[in-house]
């Protein structure tokens, strides 16, 4: 696979209906947000249908708008000016892309590019802080947003200082375990990024990686096809995670 580079897409292209409606905002606010919030969203958000390689937030702008993607993945990390792209981790949608850098009026600190087609969703702060006024729920649920954010980073951090890169490569592995597990108690997952990609989000090497690999499959906890990855044994791969 080529290296991504991200490009910069004009900011009124392909606009889209958010198709996604109260499911989307459900699934980044949390269940049961009032309708009345929802349909208020709907009208605020800006929405966009933007390919693979497409540069979604910036670190070299301030940010004015809330960033979300309701479908695809995007990777955030840094896109230095040669255009190349280094990532530092996945976010697949629907998910927040950056929720805080516009309360600060700050760039954001990592860049996001889309690694696969996306929709992006966009609301502009200022609107979001007008209806939060109106609506205190609202303003509640991104408080309890950007606590998530800032408790998963403090576990990134604690894992990289902390853990081994197998134990780190485990963790990285259950957080991607979302389908249901099959009757015989495995879970698949679909590897979405290049392996090159992963290894850095885990600070290692692609080598490492691929050696991880195998000593999880010798192991008997996974089982590797090309980017598939099933987990066999879901209780023994939480124990080397530490979790």
């Amino acid at each position: 696979m080529r290296p991504l580079r991200p490009r910069r897409v004009a900011s009124g292209s392909e606009p889209a209906p958010v198709a996604s409606g109260s499911a989307f905002w459900a699934a980044v606010l949390g269940p049961a947000l009032p309708a009345d919030v929802v349909a208020e969203l709907q009208e605020l958000a800006q929405v966009r249908e933007l390919p693979a390689g497409s540069l979604l937030v910036s670190s070299r702008e301030p940010a004015r708008d809330l960033c979300l993607i309701a479908r695809g993945d995007a990777a955030l990390g840094s896109a230095p000016a040669d255009g190349s792209f280094q990532p530092e981790r996945s976010v697949q949608g629907p998910a927040w892309l950056d929720a805080s850098s516009a309360w600060l009026g700050a760039a954001p600190a990592q860049d996001a590019v889309a690694v696969s087609d996306v929709t992006l969703v966009s609301v502009p702060r200022a609107d979001v802080q007008a209806l939060m006024q109106r609506h205190p729920e609202l303003a509640r649920r991104l408080v309890v947003t950007l606590a998530r954010q800032v408790q998963s980073l403090t576990v990134a951090t604690h894992d990289l200082m902390h853990k081994d890169a197998e134990g780190r490569f485990a963790a990285w592995l259950l957080q991607r375990c979302c389908s249901e597990a099959a009757s015989d108690g495995s879970v698949t997952v679909s590897l979405t990024e290049r392996k090159r990609d992963i290894a850095s989000q885990l600070a290692i090497t692609p080598e490492t990686l691929s050696r991880l690999l195998r000593q999880l499959s010798r192991k008997g906890l996974i089982a590797v096809a090309g980017y598939t990855v099933k987990v066999l044994d879901v209780a023994a791969l939480r124990a080397l995670a530490g979790v």
